[in-house]
């Protein structure tokens, strides 16, 4: 009798599948494994815990999204299409974004992390953004997530209807505004 190998991959799917229906509410060992269709123990036998199925997982999550979403490019600034694309991501995906992105048992400050890396190496790749500092860097990618974060929030609830235009000219604002406060302040 042939037995079914459960690799890392398909259990990363599995993952994935129970994540994108419940969020990280529903995300235990049992959840996964039903998914599946097995034991817990395939699970544990690729993963030393649900905290590192977890890890992997988002880790896996934002690769993806890093080459396959925030590369797309709509204008001439990398910064302002990083935030186009979280958006669209955001508007497409809904649990997904809620799970990795809003709920407190999601990616949180690791989801930060990553995303301030992706957003530092973007910028520093970049000839308009090249020369600003790790501190300005940081203010800068805190204030446009905020902004970013929040008006998808309100799209995604339709409470707030926006053009494309107008979703850019915020993101290049909210840039602008920071990087002129942020250079006064060093003057």
């Amino acid at each position: 009798m042939r037995r079914k190998i459960y690799t890392r991959e398909l259990i990363l799917q599995a993952a994935y599948e129970v994540m994108e229906r419940d969020g990280f509410s529903g995300f235990t060992a049992r959840s996964v494994a039903d998914q599946l269709g097995v034991s817990t123990q395939p699970i544990y036998l690729e993963f030393k815990n649900m905290q590192d199925l977890k890890k992997s997982l988002i880790e896996k999550v934002y690769q993806d999204l890093e080459e396959q979403v925030f590369s797309v490019e709509h204008t001439d600034d990398k910064l302002v299409d990083m935030c186009l694309n979280y958006i669209d991501f955001a508007k497409k995906n809904p649990s997904i974004f809620m799970a990795l992105f809003l709920d407190e048992r999601g990616g949180g400050k690791f989801m930060y992390d990553i995303s301030f890396d992706h957003f530092k190496r973007t910028a520093k790749s970049t000839k308009k953004y090249e020369h600003l500092s790790d501190r300005n860097l940081k203010a800068l990618h805190i204030g446009v997530w905020v902004t970013i974060t929040g008006m998808t929030t309100l799209m995604s609830a339709h409470i707030m209807q926006t053009s494309r235009q107008e979703v850019i000219e915020t993101i290049q604002q909210t840039i602008d505004s920071i990087l002129t406060s942020h250079s006064e302040l060093a003057n």
